[in-house]
């Protein structure tokens, strides 16, 4: 990456770690699903940079929280949080990198939230049980909260990206 570019994943990594910390806000029936605005400035910084920036950007942040913030979740938090942000940045960037247009971006989001979604829900059912030390069936009773969780979380997470990307697209380093 150019210096320039690389500036500016930093400065929007720093940003997707400080509302990582300013605002969580836990889903009513599984305190252990914390919605946070994390992910709109990697979102952000996918559509400027492209979608290894965006995935190299999901790495440092999802490390960091998972030693910070999310230190109870351990490894577990980490994987989940690279493999929903990083489904999600690599289709969106991959989408996005083709049609630079809003119609392109809200496709790209749009690709992106489905993809997400698809893979946690395959997540859950594969490495939750270990983690948590409970049967598949479990996890399955628990399926319907996780599900709308990442629903409403890609909604937020799409809506806020594209309503405020064209706008500061123009202040990140080129």
């Amino acid at each position: 990456m150019k210096l320039k570019k690389l500036t500016g994943a930093a400065i929007l990594s720093g940003l997707s770690i400080a509302l990582m910390y300013l605002l969580r806000i836990p889903m009513p029936g599984a305190p252990f699903l914390e919605y946070d605005m994390a992910d709109i400035p990697i979102l952000i910084g996918t559509f400027a940079y492209g979608p290894l920036a965006g995935f190299a950007m999901t790495l440092v942040v999802s490390v960091i929280q998972g030693v910070t913030v999310s230190a109870a979740s351990s490894w577990y938090g980490i994987v989940m949080h690279v493999l929903a942000t990083g489904s999600f940045v690599l289709t969106a960037g991959n989408l996005y990198q083709g049609n630079h247009t809003k119609k392109g971006a809200g496709i790209a989001l749009a690709f992106g939230s489905l993809v997400q979604v698809i893979v946690m829900f395959f997540a859950n059912l594969l490495i939750t049980p270990f983690y948590m030390g409970m049967e598949v069936r479990a996890v399955l009773s628990f399926m319907p909260i996780i599900m709308l969780f990442n629903v409403l979380r890609v909604i937020i997470n799409s809506a806020v990206t594209f309503v405020t990307y064209k706008g500061v697209r123009h202040v990140l380093p080129k």
